[in-house]
């Protein structure tokens, strides 16, 4: 399965909404870019779609706004994130400010650290 690749325009519109936050890391993910606070994902890019994870009550309510279920691969949405509905695209603003709520929320998860790589044990007889 290829994975959809981001335009130019869709790069630029993303790097223009994450915020300026030391403690921000964009990383590679979905063959694109993500935000990550702590070691967790609170936003990125898909193809074109911007993508948030919020608390439930606020993805229920997103999703009364035109937003949509994030999935990456069809019919698996990915638990606790929201694809942008399109027409926000217009309204950076609008984006800046649900990242902005997206990443508050992440902030409060706890810290994910990543699974250390297990050393190959030799064994002698």
């Amino acid at each position: 399965m290829s994975m959809p690749r981001p335009d130019d325009e869709s790069k630029a519109l993303f790097a223009s909404v994450v915020p300026a936050d030391p403690r921000v890391k964009i990383k590679p993910m979905f063959g694109s870019l993500a935000g990550f606070i702590n070691g967790n994902m609170f936003t990125g890019l898909y193809g074109q779609e911007i993508f948030v994870r919020l608390p439930e009550e606020q993805r229920l309510q997103l999703i009364q706004e035109g937003a949509t279920e994030f999935s990456p691969m069809p019919g698996k949405p990915m638990k606790e994130y929201v694809a942008v509905p399109d027409e926000w695209r217009n309204d950076p603003d609008k984006i800046s400010d649900l990242i902005a709520r997206s990443l508050s929320w992440a902030e409060t998860l706890p810290e994910k650290v990543p699974a250390k790589k297990q050393s190959k044990k030799t064994t002698t007889k």
